[in-house]
């Protein structure tokens, strides 16, 4: 019996994936991902589509404000930042249907650990072959009402 259990381990552990193997971050992930790059101040391109939009929603003086924010320009303004940014996202909820994505994830971006604003980022992705890519990223922006976990 003894015997048994050994070759019944013995055969499980050759079955089983290697530990380097491991399944590409998800839809929901790519999205933490983005944003702890973003603290870190790199490697955010890479999990971006190359045609990635970026678009940031606001009211300024009792109007709506939408900006289109070129990608590249985006990257450049979290390198240059002499701030520490660390956007903190929750209550994420992620749809996927085959390879489309939406991440729709409530946050509070802090700037040298002060909370600067909050809002709610609303990510599109698509499946390729490098996994999980975003095309598309909105957000709004408010400092009323941001209540972080």
């Amino acid at each position: 019996m003894r015997t048994m259990a050994t070759l019944a381990l013995l055969v499980a552990a050759l079955a089983a994936p290697p530990a380097s193997a491991q399944e590409p971050p998800g839809p929901g992930e790519v999205v933490a991902l983005l944003f702890r790059h973003m603290k870190a101040k790199d490697a955010m391109q890479a999990l971006l589509h190359p045609e990635a939009r970026l678009v940031t929603t606001s009211v300024r003086e009792g109007a709506p404000v939408a900006s289109v924010v070129p990608v590249e320009r985006w990257i450049q303004g979290v390198r240059s930042s002499t701030r520490e940014l660390d956007e903190r996202i929750h209550d994420t909820r992620v749809d996927v249907s085959g390879p489309l994505a939406s991440v729709w994830t409530r946050y509070d971006l802090f700037a040298d650990g002060a909370l600067s604003h909050c809002g709610v980022d609303h990510v599109l992705l698509v499946l390729t072959s490098e996994g999980w890519r975003i095309v598309h990223l909105a957000d709004t922006r408010t400092t009323e009402g941001c209540s972080p976990p």
